[in-house]
Formats: C-alpha cells, sequence, structure tokens
C-alpha cells in the first residue's frame, strides 16, 4: 500500500485531535509522520534483510505491539505539542495500529506480523480491497499510478475530514 491512505488516516487523527485552529497543522503533521512509523522498515531491504524475517518488511514494525511503544512516545510529543499525554498516546497508538491493520486489507505481500513478539506468523484479512503498491522504483510505472489513485479515491473522505475548514462560531466543531 503507498502511503495515502495511511497519511490520511494521519491527518484525520490530527484533525480530530486539534481543538484550535493553530494547533491543527502541528496536530496533522505529527500524526501523518506517525502513521508512516510501520514503513521505516523498509530499511530491511538494504540491509539484506529477507522480507519475511521478523524484522523484514511488515514485520515487528507493523505489530500491534509496535503500535503501543509508538503510542507512548506520541504521548510525549503531543504532551510537547500541547495535546493531553493520554489522548495523544491512544491517538498515536491507534494511527500506528491501522497501518498494520490496513495493510492486511492489501492484495499482495507476505501478510503483515501483527502479533510479533508473541509470534512471527503473517496476517492479511479476509477481504483485500486495497491494491498492494510496487515497491522501490516500479512506483514509478503505470501500476504504480493506478494504485496510487484508486488509494486516494478509498481515502478521499479522510482527506476531506482533515482538512475542512471547521465551522466558526456556533458551537463545537471537530
Amino acid at each position: 500500500m503507498p502511503s495515502i491512505g495511511h497519511i490520511a488516516v494521519g491527518a484525520a487523527a490530527g484533525r480530530a485531535l486539534s481543538r484550535r485552529q493553530g494547533s491543527r497543522a502541528a496536530a496533522v503533521t505529527l500524526f501523518s509522520a506517525v502513521s508512516l512509523l510501520p514503513d521505516l522498515d523498509g530499511i530491511a531491504f538494504p540491509l539484506g534483510i529477507p522480507y519475511a524475517a521478523p524484522f523484514g518488511h511488515r514485520g515487528a514494525s507493523h505489530s500491534l505491539a509496535a503500535a503501543a511503544a509508538a503510542g507512548l512516545l506520541c504521548g510525549a510529543a503531543g504532551k510537547a505539542a500541547g495535546l493531553p499525554f493520554s489522548r495523544a498516546a491512544l491517538a498515536g497508538a491507534a494511527v500506528t495500529a491501522s497501518h498494520g491493520l490496513l495493510d492486511t486489507l492489501t492484495d499482495g505481500g507476505l501478510g503483515v506480523a501483527l502479533l510479533w513478539p508473541f509470534s512471527n506468523r503473517r496476517f492479511f484479512a479476509p477481504w483485500r480491497p486495497i491494491p498492494v503498491a510496487p515497491i522501490g522504483f516500479a512506483m514509478l510505472s503505470a501500476r504504480g499510478a493506478f494504485v496510487v489513485a484508486a488509494e486516494a479515491a478509498m481515502f478521499l473522505p479522510f482527506f476531506l475530514y482533515a482538512f475542512w475548514p471547521r465551522r466558526r462560531g456556533g458551537g463545537p466543531s471537530r
């Protein structure tokens, strides 16, 4: 899955957490970045770590345990940005966990090690509507363009929510 959907989920979480217009850009940026953290495992390819290894692509970094750890880091970063620790931590964990869960919905790859470190088994969801993205420079192909367009359409509601202007006055708005 290219990063489009992950960024959309992170941006929507940032919008949901920000209470003031001025804090929205920081929260959207923070949680969009957090949504991409699991894909730092892409460094495994040049290091010669096999895709199917526990620390290979869609391995440990895509697990629910890694999401919990990322949540704690988000709590600290969110607090520094003026967000309550617990809300930022829960949102960070949820956004990071969504990365692995969304990757289980793709139609390719080896699955996702959601239960690492308790199990190295990789999982797919029973329904897999998201086309898998080509890796590396193959993303610059017709297939890559198709996948980006499909994902942008699928996650458009998240982007609309994240970036739609807030109402001025007239009561609370998220």
